[in-house]
């Protein structure tokens, strides 16, 4: 990284448009390497963390940049820009962040000081551990199979993990387990990335997003002090409109940060398919017709629709954004469709540009290729299509 890049912002990071392009570029030149490679991208949390946007997101009365949804969907979409792995490793940090540093959380004091500390003097990245062989997407119901069982003095954690996302980065793991008891209490352990019996298994090999190192993990009688049982309750007691208002509330907030951000992230990978397309149109000009490829009214036509669904994608996000920050916070119904839409529209734009350009776009050493690998994740992510369209249809249907 170059030292101009790895240098602290002033207190308003936000204001630094020509550091956050800068950032992006840089992550754009290294993309295709670490999408060959699967390589975890250090170097790019080495200048975040520099530049104050590892912890950017923790209130600042921890040291953090306390920052609204405005300007972390503003940084997230120059970081997925230029590298959506790094982008989506990030999110889901600030996303842990967000969490823990609410004044209302359940997380303990010592364990939240402990942990947002060391994102802002380390840039130490946190994840959540959730998805397993049999359970699934804990999204989705079930009890999980990670079991925490009391040891003298300590919990003995023993479980098996997939899609941890980062994990190759990660100096805090935020484990979904349940406890061994007679009625057992489900909820959240916190455990260092480096304790003993904490073993990875790199199975990661995806279509796309290569770099996020999303590999499975082995927790084998890995013991944590009896005080990192973060949040335990009874499994009921986990459904969104369960508990007071506040935690319904806040479940509400956390679930619209997320959605906006993951939408941010894809419509910034389309972004980029789109300028590297106009690049394209506007170079490429065969023989036999004379002038540019953009010269065509059918290809003018082609990128107007691609406009046409980034536009909308950016009026939906730019109103979802201000509605979070004004504490109007969108139903799970409303964030679930600006999921859909946005990563639809994302996915449409891209699938448009391989259109026009051709053979050109399926090239490996052209951009577009990773850009559409890349953009298709977005249909991974919770909340799913599927359960997106039923619960809005069920809604639709009820009134």
């Amino acid at each position: 990284m170059s030292s101009q890049v790895l240098r602290r912002v002033p207190a308003a990071p936000e204001s630094d448009d020509a550091l956050l392009a800068q950032l992006s570029s840089l992550f754009a030149e290294t993309a295709a390497d670490h999408d060959r490679s699967g390589a975890f991208p250090r170097e790019n949390f080495a200048a975040l963390h520099a530049n104050g946007l590892v912890s950017l997101v923790a209130p600042r009365v921890h040291g953090g940049g306390g920052a609204s949804l405005e300007t972390a969907r503003r940084v997230l979409a120059a970081v997925a820009y230029g590298e959506p792995a790094t982008a989506l490793i990030l999110t889901m940090t600030w996303l842990q962040h967000l969490g823990i540093g609410r004044t209302d959380s359940r997380w303990p004091s010592h364990l939240r000081e402990r942990v947002l500390h060391d994102a802002v003097r380390d840039g130490a990245l946190i994840n959540a551990l959730r998805v397993e062989p049999a359970l699934g997407s804990p999204a989705r119901g079930g009890l999980p199979a990670t079991i925490a069982r009391i040891d003298g003095d300590q919990w003995k954690l023993s479980g098996h993990k997939l899609y941890t996302t980062g994990i190759e980065g990660l100096s805090w793991l935020s484990v979904w387990g349940r406890t061994e008891e007679e009625s057992p209490r489900v909820g959240v352990f916190l455990v260092p990335r480096d304790a003993p019996g904490v073993r990875v298994i790199a199975s990661w090999d995806h279509l796309g997003l290569r770099a996020s190192g999303s590999h499975e993990v082995i927790f084998e009688d890995v013991a944590i002090p009896l005080d990192h049982a973060v949040d335990l309750r009874a499994p009921a007691e986990w459904a969104p409109d369960a508990g007071s208002q506040t935690d319904i509330d806040a479940h509400a907030t956390q679930q619209a940060w997320m959605v906006v951000l993951l939408a941010t992230l894809y419509d910034a990978v389309a972004r980029a398919a789109r300028d590297w397309l106009v690049g394209f149109l506007n170079r490429r000009a065969p023989s036999g017709l004379g002038v540019p490829l953009a010269s065509l009214p059918r290809v003018q036509e082609a990128v107007g629709e691609i406009e046409a669904v980034l536009s909308a994608s950016r009026v939906l996000l730019d109103h979802a954004t201000a509605e979070v920050d004004a504490g109007r916070t969108p139903s799970a119904t409303e964030s679930g469709l600006l999921k859909y839409t946005v990563t639809t529209h994302a996915i449409r734009a891209v699938e448009l540009a391989l259109q026009l350009s051709g053979n050109h776009g399926l090239t490996r050493q052209n951009p577009l290729e990773r850009h559409y690998r890349d953009v298709l994740c977005s249909r991974i992510h919770t909340p799913q299509n599927d359960a997106i369209l039923v619960t809005a249809g069920r809604a639709a249907l009820s009134r």
